[in-house]
């Protein structure tokens, strides 16, 4: 699973005229604001109870996929995943990521609620299949499980030939990025365990 697999879950279209944003603009957003939800999942999957509890949410998201408008997608529930994921950095983070020069117009306080929903579904389908597909394992805490499926994502270029969310992680979190400091980097730096 990489990016192209949640971008092809959101309704663009419609977040972009939600929003009042070019559809180029949505997308931008809609892969940062992806990212940091991932890169949120692969933090709190880091701790034995921070990855039962994501096991337990992904439960409730089984064999859910996207939607094809926004009023579809439920926002209350997509806003109480978000303050799991992000914590006390919420709007801290939201804020970060509002003020980015690439995605102006986009108030991620909105956007990520809308997003959430949909990321953890994906998740939760990947997790279903894999375990599907591998023997029954025992949950063990520590190794495999929802950690792996994450990182699995984080990291995947996978044989697509690349653009995945790991290449946009990469990308954001290798900085390279010409304009000054701060911004994504910081941001998932902080969520993934650097600096704050």
């Amino acid at each position: 699973m990489a990016l192209d697999d949640i971008l092809k879950q959101v309704p663009i279209d419609d977040i972009a005229a939600k929003l009042g944003v070019s559809p180029d603009v949505a997308k931008e957003a809609v892969e940062q604001g992806g990212a940091v939800l991932l890169g949120g999942l692969a933090k709190n999957a880091s701790t034995a109870e921070g990855s039962s509890a994501i096991e337990n949410a992904l439960k409730r998201h089984e064999g859910r996929t996207g939607a094809a408008k926004v009023d579809d997608i439920d926002q209350t529930d997509g806003g109480k995943i978000v303050s799991h994921i992000l914590g006390d950095d919420e709007q801290k983070v939201a804020q970060k990521l509002t003020e980015s020069k690439e995605t102006a117009g986009i108030d991620f306080g909105k956007l990520l609620p809308i997003l959430a929903p949909i990321v953890m579904g994906l998740i939760a389908n990947a997790t279903r299949d894999k375990s599907a597909k591998s023997a029954p394992a025992e949950s063990q805490s520590g190794g495999g499980g929802i950690g792996d499926v994450i990182g699995g994502i984080l990291g995947s270029g996978s044989s697509s030939g690349g653009g995945g969310i790991g290449d946009i992680l990469g990308g954001i979190l290798g900085g390279g990025s010409s304009s000054g400091g701060g911004g994504i980097g910081d941001i998932l730096g902080g969520l993934l365990g650097g600096k704050k």
